[in-house]
């Protein structure tokens, strides 16, 4: 079943509980209470990934003071959603920008959901930012917005860098972009990169909870990391 599909499910909101469980539950027409032990067990990692990034993605649509009309397009250019589906995706983003909590109160249940499954939590940050890059352009309120989503994820400063690096360009940007300094040999530099390549290969992030229709946040991540490498060896074949 399509992510879009499994997102109208009874009994996920009553699973999930919280801000995320309450949005489900609405968009389902289902008002549920949050209850220890649920018999429905525990929700779809795909089902809480992407009902988290659509919830974080309406709230950041507010974050610089005005709401475009464009923001399902955006979340469109990175979450596939089949023509059939729009309306579903339209409307679920009208309920989280309606509701009255706060994105830190998604962004907590988040990192609390997926605390086994951190890398779920970066793909979570670099879709938010390739969202917020709809419009050609990545506000200072949504960096703002997005440092605190990241801080809320457990993620500390010099991973946020990197993650803004790949998404805005800076100085050094390719070493930011892969987490190094600028100093690091080039067998340190191809050694990370390996890492990076095989961490972010979009085959393992559908194997550990990425649903098929999200993999463009690691692809995009992987194109960044190839173009960044190119220019490091680039440079370093020049000197």
């Amino acid at each position: 079943m399509s992510i879009w599909g499994k997102l109208g499910g009874a009994g996920f909101g009553l699973a999930i509980g919280g801000p995320i469980g309450g949005l489900l539950g609405a968009f389902a027409g289902h008002y549920l209470i949050d209850r220890e032990g649920s018999p429905f067990g525990p929700a779809p990692r795909d089902v809480v990934l992407t009902t988290g990034l659509v919830a974080l993605s309406a709230k950041m649509a507010r974050a610089d003071g005005v709401v475009a009309c464009s923001e399902v397009e955006a979340f469109s250019r990175v979450v596939v959603v089949p023509d059939e589906d729009r309306a579903s995706v339209e409307r679920l983003f009208r309920l989280a920008q309606a509701t009255t909590d706060g994105f830190q109160a998604y962004a907590a249940q988040l990192a609390k959901l997926l605390a086994d499954e951190p890398a779920l939590l970066d793909d979570i940050v670099d879709g938010l930012f390739l969202i917020a890059q709809a419009d050609h352009a990545v506000h200072e309120a949504e960096i703002a917005y997005l440092r605190e989503v990241a801080r809320i994820f457990g993620r500390d400063e010099a991973w946020f860098e990197a993650a803004l690096a790949r998404h805005v360009v800076l100085p050094d940007d390719p070493y930011r972009v892969l987490g190094v300094d600028r100093s690091a040999s080039y067998e340190e530099l191809r050694r990370r990169y390996r890492q990076l390549v095989a961490d972010t290969h979009p085959d393992r992030e559908i194997a550990r909870g990425l649903p098929p229709e999200a993999v463009k946040i690691a692809n995009d991540r992987l194109s960044a990391i190839n173009a960044a490498w190119d220019r490091i060896e680039r440079e370093r074949q020049a000197a």
